[in-house]
């Protein structure tokens, strides 16, 4: 939302939610805690500047979304206009993004609790994989898979999948070149500026799922621009070293299953998240 003060947006009130405190920010827009009066209960408010998206293709987003109905998904409750910006209320997961979690546990003075343990990584990762493939048979591809975009319930660790900002559905024509994500965890044809399908959000899950085990990707201090040119040039060389190279942790088995997720060419990789799900599934469970 740019230069704009945030406090004065505390104590607004939009369409019988009144904005209690600031949650935090994305690429379109900014998201706040809200307290819904009807129901008495608190819930989160994404306010979208006009000039960001227009008010058709915000509606277009909220009603993709609305139709997705899971237990790893937030649920969307509604959309409406006010004044300048465009807003969406939805689902209030208190807790963490798994990108906040994970910069914590760089900090940690043992070197071994500096990442998450394999069990918690694959059990979320599965839980995230299940919100994806459900998602893609409704025939919505996510397109911005990441730690930022997977809350985790501070109660119970269930993980939500939010931010379905640049998501679209797969009945939608999208050839424009207009690049869609985030550098780091978008897949090479998403970095080329070509039409995605499911196995763009395999290959982020893929990333989403190495980083989690290592702490750290291991790619060239790079800007933006230039990651993203490399990934759609040169998608083999993103990477200065091999999963297990990466971290100690990661043996051959968890490594072929990393490479097939990130595989280069989308005909390599999981074909569905069912299947890289199953495949987690099966290591956790010492078959694989």
């Amino acid at each position: 939302m740019g230069n704009v003060n945030i406090d004065s947006f505390i104590g607004m009130e939009l369409g019988g939610v009144t904005l209690l405190s600031l949650l935090g920010r994305g690429h379109t827009g900014t998201v706040f805690t809200g307290f819904q009066k009807s129901l008495k209960r608190k819930i989160a408010v994404k306010l979208v500047p006009k000039d960001k998206m227009t008010a058709q293709s915000f509606m277009d987003e909220a009603e993709v979304i609305a139709v997705l109905n899971h237990p790893n998904i937030v649920t969307v409750f509604d959309v409406g206009e006010y004044e300048d910006y465009l807003y969406i209320t939805m689902q209030l997961i208190e807790g963490d993004s798994l990108q906040d979690i994970m910069k914590r546990r760089l900090l940690h003075p043992v070197p071994s609790q500096r990442v998450l343990d394999t069990a918690t990584v694959i059990r979320t990762m599965t839980d995230t994989l299940d919100a994806l493939a459900y998602a893609h048979a409704e025939g919505v591809i996510h397109q911005d898979v990441k730690p930022g975009n997977i809350l985790l319930d501070k109660i119970s660790r269930r993980p939500y999948l939010v931010d379905f900002g640049i998501a679209r559905t797969e009945l939608t024509e999208d050839e424009s070149t207009f690049i869609h994500g985030t550098p780091l965890y978008i897949s090479p044809e998403q970095a080329r500026g070509e039409p995605t399908d499911a196995r763009a959000d395999v290959y982020s899950a893929g990333v989403v799922l190495w980083e989690c085990l290592s702490g750290k990707l291991p790619v060239p201090a790079l800007p933006a621009v230039k990651l993203v040119g490399l990934k759609a040039r040169e998608p083999q060389l993103f990477y200065q070293q091999t999963p297990s190279q990466s971290s100690p942790r990661i043996n051959s088995e968890m490594e072929q299953i990393i490479f097939k997720a990130i595989a280069p060419e989308k005909n390599a990789r999981y074909e569905n998240c069912l299947l890289f799900r199953n495949d987690l599934e099966k290591y956790a469970a010492g078959k694989f």
